[in-house]
């Protein structure tokens, strides 16, 4: 199970630098996430906005069945809050299966760094760093990512494969495959970042993203609005 825990680091986020004005419109994102083909949850994004400053909040909740018993269960809460383009502050309480986790996340000013606290790590992260969100196409234009669950850094590789069409919920989209790895892949391939992920440049929402790690994931973009 502790494979199952790491994936879900990168998958419960935001972003830092976010282009929010590429999400101005939206209100609502609404991601179903599956396992070996079998929708196990969801992941909700909300949008709320008052003159320059933006709340994010995320909400992320599912579970692992096998033979009809729960072994894995996640729920999950965060909050990012954004002045213009900059990512002020970032908090998130998660439980997975009886331990929990935590990031408390602030923005210093004048050092131009972020001060974090987390369960897995504290100390200071550079400004380029970005929490890894899938509601936020900062993900794939970073070097180093912050764990929205625990707080840890992670330095990471994309790159672009190429141009696709691919059909989901009845839907067509002209998307950008990106693969997104670990910089250091000499880790433990239980904690190394593996992920292919397709972006739809349009809409400027990822619209799909898979991995493989005790069984096949995949994070769907179900719905936006």
């Amino acid at each position: 199970m502790k494979k199952i825990l790491i994936l879900i680091f990168v998958l419960f986020s935001s972003n830092v630098i976010a282009h929010m004005e590429h999400y101005n419109k939206y209100n609502k994102i609404e991601m179903d996430i599956l396992r070996n083909g079998e929708v196990i949850g969801n992941n909700y994004y909300f949008f709320t906005r008052k003159g320059n400053q933006t709340i994010v909040k995320n909400q992320i909740k599912f579970s692992v069945k096998v033979l009809g018993a729960i072994i894995f269960q996640v729920e999950g809460y965060g909050e990012e809050k954004y002045l213009k383009d900059q990512l002020v502050s970032y908090v998130s309480k998660t439980i997975q299966n009886d331990k929990k986790k935590f990031v408390n996340l602030d923005f210093d000013k004048d050092k131009n760094k972020y001060n974090i606290k987390g369960s897995s790590f504290t100390g200071e992260a550079s400004a380029d760093s970005v929490i890894g969100n899938w509601w936020s196409h900062k993900i794939l234009q970073t070097n180093k990512q912050i764990s929205p669950v625990s707080g840890s850094i992670k330095e990471q590789v994309v790159t672009f494969i190429g141009k696709e069409k691919i059909e989901q919920y009845g839907q067509i989209y002209e998307v950008e495959h990106f693969k997104l790895k670990s910089k250091d892949m000499s880790q433990p391939k239980d904690k190394r970042l593996d992920f292919d992920i397709w972006f739809d440049k349009k809409s400027s929402m990822i619209v799909r993203v898979s991995y493989s790690r005790m069984g096949n994931w995949e994070y769907r973009l179900k719905s936006f609005k």
